[in-house]
């Protein structure tokens, strides 16, 4: 695996990102010590996307589902016990 230094990384980053996105990873260093590992993000597949409406027609909600509780949330505001 390829180290640079911060100084090679600044000014040839540009190439440096395509190299890490064709998947070789390389190391930024300070001082010759290793910092960072610089490595390609695995993008998720389409089929992995989370989507909304995913559970549409599996799910169900009462029909008073905006006022349940809503008594004892009034309860709770109001400093009554």
């Amino acid at each position: 695996m390829q180290t640079v230094n911060i100084h090679e990384a600044k000014t040839q980053l540009s190439r440096l990102i395509e190299q890490a996105v064709k998947g070789d990873s390389f190391i930024i260093a300070k001082a010759g010590k290793p910092l960072v590992k610089v490595t390609r993000l695995d993008a998720p597949s389409a089929g992995q996307v989370r989507r909304l409406g995913f559970m549409a027609g599996q799910i169900t909600a009462p029909d008073d589902f905006d006022r349940m509780g809503s008594k004892e949330i009034e309860l709770l505001f109001s400093g009554e016990e």
